[in-house]
């Protein structure tokens, strides 16, 4: 979630998608006892929202901050904005391994930061935040770790350390996080990815390091390296599913993958498996789950910015009651109705989210392509935003979006990579999701409103000091 763009720009650890029913999951329970659970005050309820630190009532924004090696911080940070009632405030905070309270040492190699998500883990009425560190070292040894920063009415205070399992040296744990309630017990789970493989982490979880028992997700025998993840509702029950990207041997070749597993009670079963890509091993792959033709049933948006000589490509894999179904469809920069045209080296895909953009009650969805060239600047970077509507998403209901778009501030400029990240979330609750869409090559991210007919460059903001990625 894990929380949860290119090997040439600014590093990026991102989710993943893959799975058959047919396909065994080796599944291993933590050992010892379960530690004792801190109960929430009798008076809490939990937090509204899953990015509401401060107990206000208004989503928050966490980013990696751009400043990290400068002064007094080593190893990665993360930039905390936040929200009022008419969206992001100029309230701010900066947390880092050398913040009082934050376990662990600001270290040269640490990613302190890198990945992202959040949820009110001890239901306390304060969302609380998981910050992934997959180079976090261990003396010599880069093995990763993951960070819980709790909520408070000032504000994210204090942290806690979820024990790593899994894994040895260079085993990136913490390389990919996503929450959810996976088996509808009422409190928010993590899974967090380690070493190709995916564990996940029952709530509760109390400040004292307290948590329920932990599984581990592997495709036995299969040869499956699980890489990133994306958690969401598919089926329309009550519990939360995830979807793994991952690579698979199949003889001596490699292939990517995206398998479904299905929330249930006793945490997550195996369901189907869609190829990606038929022939290479794709990582960094990025997805997101909305319910895009309004059926109740979550769809899947799996990004691969490397097909088609880096063109790029999204495959929209439709829910039903029982998982992802047969339904798919692939878009393009050439599919009828999609703005512009597929060029070498676009990476159209290389990030995609969910949201309700037109608060028309349909899912939409965001699309980065941080290598577009926009009129003669070389990788300036844009997105696209798919309407959903009746049936699914559509070409025909697409549009572009970048520094060309009217009321979008700054010039285009070459090598800015806009599209690098995105999100939609509705951020001044006026029921429409705002689009956040990073900017790497400035060091910002573009808030960009949500209106009738999408979203809108009128009124769109700018967040200084923020690193290329952003949270699930």
């Amino acid at each position: 979630m894990n929380q949860h763009l290119r090997p040439s720009r600014p590093a990026r650890a991102r989710r993943l998608r893959l799975r058959t029913t047919s396909i065994a999951v080796g599944v291993a329970l933590a050992a010892g006892p379960v530690p004792l659970l801190a109960a929430a005050p009798a008076s809490a309820a939990p937090a509204k929202h899953v990015d509401d630190f401060n107990g206000d009532g208004y989503r928050d924004l966490a980013v990696p901050y751009a400043h990290d090696g400068l002064g007094s911080i080593t190893g990665g940070a993360v930039l905390i904005t936040y929200g009022g009632p008419k969206g992001l405030t100029s309230k701010k905070q900066v947390i880092h391994q050398d913040t009082a309270g934050i376990p662990g040492v600001g270290e040269q190699n640490d990613r302190f930061g890198a990945v992202l998500d959040s949820a009110d883990l001890n239901r306390d009425g304060y969302a609380d935040l998981i910050v992934g560190n997959p180079s976090e070292e261990v003396g010599p040894t880069p093995v990763g770790s993951v960070t819980l920063v709790w909520g408070s009415a000032k504000g994210l205070s204090g942290g806690t350390s979820l024990p790593r399992k899994g894994g040895g040296a260079h085993g990136g744990f913490g390389s990919d996080i996503a929450t959810g309630d996976f088996n509808g017990d009422g409190r928010p789970d993590i899974a967090v990815v380690n070493a190709g493989d995916v564990y996940l982490y029952r709530g509760g979880f109390a400040k004292a390091g307290g948590l329920g028992k932990i599984s581990k997700y592997d495709r036995v025998g299969q040869g499956w390296h699980s890489d990133t993840i994306a958690a969401g509702k598919v089926t329309g029950d009550a519990k939360t599913d995830l979807v793994v990207l991952g690579v698979r041997g199949v003889g001596s070749a490699f292939r990517t993958e995206a398998w479904f597993l299905k929330g249930a009670a006793g945490g997550l079963t195996s369901g189907p498996v869609k190829v990606i890509d038929s022939k290479k091993a794709r990582q960094g792959l990025d997805a997101a789950i909305g319910d895009f033709d309004r059926n109740k049933y979550g769809d899947i948006a799996i990004g691969n910015p490397h097909a088609s000589d880096r063109r790029g490509a999204v495959v929209v894999w439709y829910g039903t009651s029982s998982g992802p179904g047969s339904k798919s469809a692939t878009f393009t920069q050439d599919t009828a109705g999609v703005p512009g045209v597929a060029e070498r080296g676009d990476e159209f895909g290389a990030s995609v989210a969910a949201g309700d953009a037109n608060g028309d009650g349909y899912a939409d969805l965001a699309v980065g392509v941080p290598a577009e060239k926009i009129g003669t600047r070389t990788d300036s970077g844009g997105a696209h935003l798919f309407l959903g509507g009746k049936g699914g998403l559509a070409g025909s209901r697409s549009t572009e979006i970048s520094k060309a778009l009217p009321g979008v501030a700054g010039d285009i400029t070459a090598y800015d990579s806009l599209g690098y990240d995105v999100r939609l979330r509705d951020l001044d609750r006026d029921g429409r999701a705002e689009l956040a869409v990073s900017v790497p090559g400035e060091n910002t991210v573009r808030i960009l409103p949500g209106a009738k007919g999408g979203v809108t460059g009128t009124g769109s903001s700018v967040l200084k000091e923020a690193g290329p990625g952003l949270p699930e």
